[in-house]
């Protein structure tokens, strides 16, 4: 997805979160933000840690996280 939204989008910048490209599911137009899937994201940190220190991970460093006006978009998609 990153490729492509890279190839479409070849004159923006976007602020990426590192290690995380495979849970980019989208782009906001408006601001030009990444949006990233809190699945996919959970799913990615679960491969490393216990199911709760993965979301204990994600709600600290992640999901509060504020890199300025173009931080990247969370979809919280996990249902």
């Amino acid at each position: 997805m990153l490729e492509q939204i890279l190839e479409h989008y070849c004159d923006e910048s976007f602020l990426k979160m590192d290690g995380f490209n495979d849970c980019i599911i989208g782009v906001e137009e408006d601001s030009m933000r990444l949006i990233y899937s809190e699945k996919k994201i959970l799913e990615k940190l679960e491969q490393t840690m216990r199911p709760l220190d993965a979301l204990e991970y994600f709600g600290f460093n992640i999901a509060r996280c504020y890199m300025g006006e173009k931080t990247p978009i969370i979809s919280y998609d996990n249902f």
